[in-house]
């Protein structure tokens, strides 16, 4: 799905369509090159990255005539109203990282510059491929990367990247990747586009694979008002592509499962597991 169609689906793709939750993808997955959360790309305690979608060019369609479908032929469309009828879903959930935001800095990149202080001599592309090779190595005994504040899996992740183990180099990265310097919104328009869908009456909820950084950092962001819960892995203890965590966010906006579709970058925890 190309970026100028992804926002638009997010916002009006909402036909009844059987099943539990409709996810999209929004594009294909992006090479993992830098840090973020496990919804996507590769993360870390501090990212992930993402060619953001664009809102540009489709939001004031979406304001003008919300019960229009922006970027779909028409043929399409008439083919989903006659099956489904208008827009029936009463809430949407939005992944967090590489859909919503995004790193600013490739992480690999981060990791050196701070770390150079530290003793950190890797160049970029070790520090990258020892990230990848930790990150996929199965964690302890729980399946959860996240538990509260994460520190302990990106402690190790850390680490291992770079084979610096200083405690002060750690929470440098740790609290840099809390702070809005870190990351931007992928589409610095996706305000309109979500107040189109409030006034319309559809809720707005956040499902997300991160730490309790999350909710400060959507804060920080000033972003945070636009959702009315989110549902943060480390919290609700189920990491996307498990449904409890999808459950979870619909329980917390009050509605059902088939009442939700849910927009993410990822395939396998986002479309699967919505």
């Amino acid at each position: 799905m190309d970026e100028y169609t992804c926002f638009s689906k997010m916002a009006l793709m909402v036909t009844r369509i059987s099943g539990t939750i409709i996810s999209i993808a929004c594009r294909p997955k992006t090479p993992p090159f830098v840090h973020g959360s496990a919804d996507g790309y590769l993360p870390d305690p501090c990212g992930k990255p993402g060619s953001p979608f664009s809102t540009s060019t489709t939001t004031a369609a979406v304001e003008d005539s919300p019960d229009r479908f922006i970027g779909l032929p028409k043929d399409y469309v008439d083919y989903r109203r006659a099956m489904y009828g208008g827009l029936t879903h009463k809430a949407l959930l939005v992944d967090a990282v590489g859909t919503l935001v995004a790193p600013s800095q490739p992480m690999a990149q981060i990791y050196r510059q701070i770390g150079e202080k530290y003793g950190v001599e890797c160049s970029e592309a070790e520090i990258l491929d020892r990230y990848r090779r930790a990150y996929e190595q199965p964690w302890g005994r729980s399946r959860l990367r996240y538990v509260n504040d994460g520190r302990p899996f990106w402690q190790h992740i850390v680490s291992s990247s770079t084979g610096c183990s200083d405690s002060g180099y750690f929470e440098e990265l740790y609290n840099y990747y809390a702070t809005n310097e870190a990351w931007h919104l992928c589409d610095p328009n996706a305000e309109r586009v979500f107040k189109a869908l409030r006034n319309a009456g559809v809720k707005l909820g956040v499902v997300s694979n991160f730490d309790t950084r999350l909710r400060p950092l959507l804060r920080a962001l000033n972003c945070n008002h636009w959702f009315d819960a989110v549902a943060v892995s480390a919290e609700v203890e189920a990491e996307k592509p498990n449904p409890t965590i999808f459950l979870k966010a619909c329980e917390y906006l009050g509605v059902n499962p088939e009442d939700a579709v849910h927009v993410g970058d990822d395939r396998r925890n986002d479309v699967w597991g919505g």
